[in-house]
């Protein structure tokens, strides 16, 4: 044997023992989920999620390999946060509530943490539209803006463990609400209208409001979708005075719950 070949089958040595160690690792991290399941601890840890990355980054310091590891085990953490997400949910979870109910929030901080996929369906539309959501409302109407959130959510019965996160009026619209239930469990995320317009009265891209943005309208407006709302919701999460922490840590609780019964 050459030297070549010498270091070809120490390289698949190598390669051996990689293979192991992360079947190993994904093995952990299944046990590591039930036994917080067991036990009803908190499933988000971002705080543990620091101390393994100093961890990390302090017996890598010296390293001359240090950008390569680093870039390996970013995939490496992205595939335990998956398998979390597939233990937890084998289905999609949709947002829905009125604008300012703390959607976009909740949807980014949960792909975060489970390296879910995420569908905001207003950008998604206007990406395929190539238009902005106002001038959709005003090109077209209100009628054919629904009937692409309609297909939209039917395209997306096609994959799982996604987070879809819904414009306000989606879930006023029946058709819309039927899809959700096929795509998975739906969530309300909901707060009081004081809370709504400290979150929206900055914006400019909310068509609803023109002309409007006050607490009563939004009260008013509130009270208008309630009931279909809480109709279409599996469960109601109450956003008011919460960290995004303590919001995210009562959805999966509370879906955890209804996919026990």
């Amino acid at each position: 044997m050459n030297d070549l070949e010498m270091y070809r089958e120490q390289l698949a040595i190598c390669d051996d023992k990689i293979i192991d160690a992360l079947a190993e690792r994904n093995s952990v991290v299944e046990k590591i989920m039930a036994y917080k399941e067991q036990y009803g601890m908190p499933i988000l840890q971002p705080a543990q999620e620091q101390k393994q990355e100093r961890r990390l980054n302090e017996k890598l310091k010296d390293n001359k390999y240090r950008d390569e590891i680093l870039d390996v085990f970013s995939r490496i953490l992205r595939n335990s946060k998956k398998i979390q997400a597939r233990k937890l949910f084998s289905y999609n979870i949709v947002l829905i509530g009125f604008m300012g109910a703390g959607k976009s929030t909740v949807s980014d901080y949960l792909s975060t943490m489970f390296d879910m996929r995420l569908v905001e369906m207003d950008q998604e539309i206007s990406d395929r539209e190539e238009m902005s959501i106002p001038d959709i409302f005003a090109t077209y109407g209100e009628e054919y803006f629904r009937k692409k959130e309609t297909e939209l959510l039917k395209e997306l019965q096609n994959e799982k463990n996604c987070i879809i996160s819904c414009g306000g009026g989606a879930a006023l619209r029946e058709e819309n609400v039927v899809e959700m239930k096929k795509n998975g469990r739906v969530v309300l995320l909901t707060a009081s209208p004081e809370t709504i317009y400290d979150r929206v009265k900055d914006s400019n891209d909310r068509p609803i409001l023109n002309g409007n943005n006050n607490v009563e309208f939004i009260a008013e407006m509130m009270e208008k979708r309630r009931e279909k709302y809480e109709a279409a919701a599996d469960i109601v999460v109450q956003t008011d005075n919460k960290t995004i922490l303590q919001i995210c840590e009562e959805l999966i609780s509370r879906l955890m719950e209804l996919d026990n019964r």
